[in-house]
C-alpha cells in the first residue's frame, strides 16, 4: 500500500513539473493509462477538501465487501496443507466439501460453500491432493515393509 502511494505521488510530482504521460510512464515504469488515471483523479479531487494521502488512495471498489478475513483464509490454507487425520477426519485427502465442513466445525467460519473453498484454494494455487502427506502417507504399524533386493549391474565397462 505504501509503495503504491509513493508511486502515485511520483506520477503527480512529475506531471506537476510538466512531464508528459509518455515521459512519466517510461521514467517510472508504469503505463500511460496509469499516469493519465492518477493525474485525472488528482485534478478531480483538487476542488474538494481531501487530504493528500486520501487523494492518492484507491477509490472504493464496486461489489460486496470481502466475506472472510485474511486470518480465516489463512486458517483454511493451513488446514488444507495438513493431513486430515490431524483433525480427526478418516479420509486420505481433503476435498472442498470436507474442508468446508471442518472450517464450520472448528468455528473458523459460520458458513462457507465447498465451491467457495475450491475457488480460494485455486486462487492460492493450493492442491491438497498433491501434498506430501497424500503422495507419501506415513506408514502405519499394520503396513509391511517392502523387501529390498540388491540389484547388481551385469554390464562391464
Amino acid at each position: 500500500m505504501a509503495q503504491q502511494i509513493v508511486l502515485r505521488a511520483k506520477i503527480i510530482l512529475r506531471a506537476g513539473q510538466g512531464d508528459g504521460h509518455g515521459e512519466i510512464s517510461r521514467g517510472l515504469g508504469v503505463s500511460k493509462e496509469m499516469s493519465r488515471t492518477w493525474r485525472r483523479r488528482w485534478l478531480a479531487l483538487r476542488a474538494q477538501e481531501v487530504s493528500v494521502i486520501d487523494r492518492l488512495k484507491d477509490a472504493p471498489r464496486p461489489g460486496a465487501p470481502a466475506t472472510f478475513s485474511v486470518e480465516q483464509i489463512t486458517q483454511l490454507y493451513a488446514m488444507a496443507c495438513a493431513p486430515p487425520e490431524q483433525y480427526g477426519r478418516p479420509i486420505s485427502h481433503w476435498s472442498p466439501q470436507e474442508l468446508a465442513d471442518e472450517l464450520i466445525n472448528q468455528g473458523i467460519v459460520e458458513t462457507i460453500s465447498p465451491r467457495h473453498v475450491g475457488r480460494l484454494l485455486a486462487e492460492a494455487d493450493l492442491k491438497p491432493h498433491q501434498t506430501r502427506y497424500w503422495l507419501h502417507p506415513p506408514r502405519t504399524s499394520s503396513s509391511h515393509p517392502k523387501s529390498r533386493r540388491s540389484v547388481r549391474s551385469t554390464s562391464r565397462p
